[in-house]
């Protein structure tokens, strides 16, 4: 979608939004979800580093005194006062290698010392919950957790813009590939996590597997740095975008002037602010499956159904036509349900 229009690149998500819808309605419709899809995403990852840091300082230092979760949080935000003055995608592109190989080296961690744990004495596959009601929020909830996984869709206009791109060799083949070899990492991250941890764990296995796991401690441990690395730049990626938009609406409407001294403040703000949220609310499952029934999965798997449909107006009652509308419904449902529960 980001060169449906012949002559014409959508290098922002909103910009695609304001083709469809017009000018106004366009960002009215997908700037406040894509806002609450990237905030929520950085607040999950000042969770996820601040319980990482947390774990691999009671393994390393098991005899220690007792840290709160709040200054591991507040540490894990201290590097992204540095960070998030980086000027753009690209000047991140070394982040982000670092943090795809951390993803794959810890889920591998992650499998393999489950295998090596064995499957735990009085295991249970059965239903965690006690009722009926409970059960029902458990798998919605669930729904809403792999809408988080897969959100990447949120900032993929962001990202082809800054491949070149021709008549000739337009971007969309560069992105398709790397699309595709995106979607077989993570395969490779997630699935023998989730098939080989609940092997092993059951049901009382942890959000974050590698609470679960103890020994042996100095792999453990290092498994949870590589944790950190990789949110460390998948904050990153998700907070560039938020701070192009608040950088924007503060020149263009607001009229300051563009400086270093603007961005140093708007972009220590946003990382003080998503800090904030995060000690305020550590709860990692929770967050997940609220963010990602509230607002993942309306700008991930409906919004470019309804964008699609309504540029490319695919022949009524065609192949094309029938899966957009299919989704679109179906998803709509689903995201009903996972935000009440």
């Amino acid at each position: 979608m980001h060169e449906m229009v012949p002559g014409k690149r959508f290098d922002r998500y909103h910009e695609l939004g304001q083709y469809a819808f017009g000018e106004k309605l366009g960002l009215y419709i997908v700037v406040p979800q894509q806002l609450i899809v990237e905030v929520g995403v950085c607040i999950v990852y000042m969770v996820t580093g601040g319980k990482s840091l947390e774990k691999f300082h009671d393994t390393v230092c098991s005899t220690c005194k007792q840290i709160k979760l709040t200054y591991f949080i507040m540490i894990f935000a201290s590097v992204h006062f540095v960070l998030s003055h980086l000027p753009n995608f690209n000047s991140i592109s070394g982040v982000s290698l670092a943090a795809a190989v951390m993803s794959l080296s810890y889920s591998t961690i992650a499998w393999g010392a489950s295998v090596a744990k064995g499957v735990q004495p009085e295991v249970q596959y059965g239903y965690k919950a006690k009722t009926a009601a409970g059960t029902v929020f458990n798998f919605f909830s669930g729904l809403g957790d792999i809408a988080f996984a897969y959100a990447g869709h949120n900032v993929v206009l962001e990202i082809q813009a800054t491949i070149p791109s021709t008549p000739e060799k337009p971007s969309k083949g560069p992105m398709w590939k790397g699309v595709i070899v995106a979607y077989i990492v993570v395969a490779l991250c997630y699935f023998p996590v989730a098939l080989i941890g609940y092997w092993m764990f059951g049901n009382s296995i942890e959000d974050n597997i590698l609470i679960s796991l103890e020994k042996p401690a100095w792999l453990i441990a290092m498994a949870n740095i590589f944790v950190v690395i990789h949110v460390i730049g998948s904050y990153q990626i998700y907070a560039m975008p938020v701070f192009d938009m608040i950088e924007t609406v503060l020149v263009k409407k607001l009229n300051f002037r563009p400086s270093t001294t603007l961005r140093f403040f708007v972009r220590n703000f946003y990382v003080a602010f998503t800090m904030f949220i995060a000690i305020t609310f550590p709860f990692f499952g929770g967050l997940l499956g609220f963010f990602g029934g509230f607002a993942f999965a309306p700008t991930t798997y409906f919004l470019p159904c309804i964008i699609w449909l309504a540029i490319y107006k695919p022949r009524k009652f065609g192949l094309s036509w029938w899966t957009n509308w299919v989704r679109e419904v179906d998803s709509n449902f689903t995201n009903l349900i996972v935000s009440m529960c």
